[in-house]
């Protein structure tokens, strides 16, 4: 153990000690997702159960409002779920590497880790550390130089053109039909039936909630 150590001095890590360390700071960072994705469960319940209530209330307006921040709460686990995949796969590629450095004695250039890597470092809740995780890689002649695109940029936007069918779909699953079909979910409150400071101050809690984890 003593001369591993020394041997590390002198020389730097060896690519099998590379390789643990990249795979244990990917491990590390699957974790993370699973307490953000878990997190995030939490969150999207209890304001599916305060949809439920605004559209009983006959207040479609705030239940719209609120099945828009569930909406985007759904999309916000697709991608940390397709994210922590891509954990997976790059942790894969580094396995198959490992057995080609028994072979050639060195790392091997991979695009597809370049690519992998690359999706994950626009992700807020894992960048910076795959960022220092790629340009270790790049050190050691795994990957390219990192080209990170705008792929999300088009985002919001996109989810605004999709968010109006979906939130029709959500009250409609949500309420048991109630709310959701044709021409029922308006913008407007029913007259008469203006929202208690009860719902409301429930209703802002928990969009900002899952506002507070949409962002983080």
């Amino acid at each position: 153990m003593a001369m591993e150590s020394i041997n590390r001095f002198l020389y730097g890590p060896t690519p099998e000690q590379r390789v643990q360390e990249w795979q244990s700071k990917l491990r590390q960072e699957s974790r993370v997702l699973d307490r953000e994705m878990r997190q995030l469960d939490i969150a999207t319940k209890k304001a599916q159960q305060q949809v439920k209530q605004l559209a009983n209330k006959g207040d479609a307006k705030n239940a719209r409002i609120l099945a828009r921040e569930v909406v985007r709460s759904h999309k916000q686990k697709d991608r940390l779920s397709v994210s922590k995949a891509r954990l997976g796969s790059i942790s894969q590629q580094l396995k198959q590497q490992l057995a080609m450095v028994k072979v050639t004695g060195t790392l091997q250039k991979s695009t597809e880790i370049m690519k992998l890597s690359n999706s994950l470092i626009r992700l807020p809740q894992i960048s910076e550390v795959m960022r220092n995780v790629s340009m270790e890689m790049q050190k050691a002649g795994i990957i390219d130089d990192m080209m990170e695109d705008m792929l999300d940029a088009q985002e919001d936007e996109d989810i605004e053109q999709e968010a109006d069918a979906e939130v029709d779909k959500i009250l409609f699953d949500l309420t048991n039909g109630k709310l959701g079909q044709a021409g029922t979910v308006g913008t407007e409150l029913p007259s008469g039936q203006l929202e208690d400071e009860e719902t409301e101050r429930a209703m802002e809690q928990y969009r900002q909630q899952l506002k507070g984890i949409l962002s983080s």
